[in-house]
């Protein structure tokens, strides 16, 4: 290599660097410093250190608001994408394997409702009037619905596309042992969308988690308070308290960090897969 290209190809690693640095770090720098600071310092809003580091301390207080509401809505998150991401991954990867595996008009009718549904904007009035008639409104299991709804079409997306990296050979070489469609599917399909279900699961649990206008929507009441929707805890009209707003954005964002820290490369080797295979 010469000098030159690996000077062009160092600059352009610099710059990546600087470009991520700006656009992702930074933000989150200045979200620790504004939640370690005070009340008043919080106010001004400057990118500086604080004068009193407090973090911990505007923590506990986030934790101990209103009798615990912080842990009740980390609780009934945690229900919500741990209910909506099982039912996701059965659907989604059963839904994958029938429409790859068939090439009819009934296969191409579905097909075309999932694309529509990665297109389409759920509709709020209705879907409200749907739940309410099921008397399933107001409840974590009719929240648990509307994101498997709108969560499935991608999920089903990514396995379908990894499915079609799975040679059909092993499905004849199966039912000519004598296994049903359904042994096939959970003994020998289902194992071998390991990378791509990781994908679906880390994906969709950070975008369920993160759902903000669903659970706003769908899920009223001060019972049914998720993560993201305390942080009207600490905003009102004439006052807000920005140290512990931004501690609050602390707390709730640890979670996905964590998922994200452990399992990247499990999400880009799932989406790179089901890409050149599929």
């Amino acid at each position: 290599m010469s000098v030159r290209k690996f000077i062009s190809r160092a600059w352009k690693d610099v710059l990546t660097l600087i470009v991520v640095g700006i656009v992702f770090v930074v933000p989150f720098i200045f979200i620790l410093l504004t939640a370690s600071k005070t009340r008043q310092e919080a106010s001004l809003f400057e990118f500086s250190l604080p004068g009193n580091f407090q973090l911990i301390e505007n923590i506990r207080t986030v934790l101990t608001f209103g009798n615990g509401r912080m842990l009740l809505a980390l609780w009934n998150s945690t229900i919500l994408t741990v209910g909506s991401i099982t039912l996701i991954v059965l659907f989604a990867a059963l839904v994958a394997f029938v429409l790859q595996r068939r090439n009819d008009r009934v296969a191409n009718i579905v097909s075309s409702a999932l694309l529509a549904g990665l297109i389409i904007p759920p509709a709020v009035v209705p879907t409200i009037f749907l739940l309410q008639w099921l008397h399933i409104y107001k409840t974590l299991f009719g929240l648990i619905m509307v994101e498997v709804a709108v969560t499935l079409p991608f999920a089903t997306l990514i396995l379908r596309a990894f499915v079609g990296s799975i040679p059909r050979e092993i499905d004849e070489a199966a039912i000519i042992d004598g296994a049903s469609p359904l042994r096939l599917f959970t003994s020998i399909v289902l194992p071998l969308l390991r990378p791509a279900i990781v994908t679906v699961i880390v994906v969709s649990s950070v975008g369920i988690y993160n759902d903000f206008a669903a659970p706003l929507y769908f899920l009223p009441g001060a019972q049914n308070v998720t993560a993201q929707l305390t942080l009207y805890n600490f905003m009102s009209q004439f006052s807000t308290q920005w140290n512990l707003l931004f501690a609050d954005v602390v707390v709730i964002t640890i979670i996905p960090l964590i998922m994200f820290i452990f399992f990247q490369r499990q999400i880009v080797a799932g989406m790179a897969a089901g890409a050149v295979k599929g």
